[in-house]
């Protein structure tokens, strides 16, 4: 099993910035397809952006593409989604995901571990 635990959540201006992160544990997490997805109340839960096993690919949703960048570093057991120029429409609760198996990588039901969330409050 993994476990995913997110944080770095807050209270910020639009305008402003923020970097979550979202710390693994469990076997072999450099096995792992990483997503993170976002969910704002009353809305379906959204997918943001994946990155391969080996950070060497990412890919992201227009809506976020040129604000957030996803990372991951896998000697930390950890992937990080650092977010820029923050909308208000970017309020929501903010989730990490993996998956082992390659497939579609863009809808939560594709991933098998799921952390907690973190909030992000975004005023305007």
């Amino acid at each position: 099993q993994v476990q995913l635990v997110e944080s770095g959540g807050g209270f910020v201006q639009a305008g402003g910035s923020l970097r979550l992160s979202c710390a693994a544990s469990g076997r072999t997490f450099s096995s792992y397809i990483m997503g993170w997805f976002r969910q704002a109340p009353g809305k379906e839960r959204e997918f943001l952006a994946t990155i391969s096993r080996n950070g060497l690919r990412t890919y992201y949703v227009d809506s976020v593409k040129g604000r957030f960048t996803m990372s991951r570093d896998n000697a930390k057991n950890t992937v990080y989604l650092q977010m820029n120029r923050l909308k208000p429409e970017d309020t929501a609760l903010y989730y990490c995901a993996s998956k082992l198996y390659d497939g579609n990588l863009y809808y939560r039901e594709e991933y098998d571990y799921w952390g907690q969330g973190t909030q992000v409050t975004v005023s305007s």
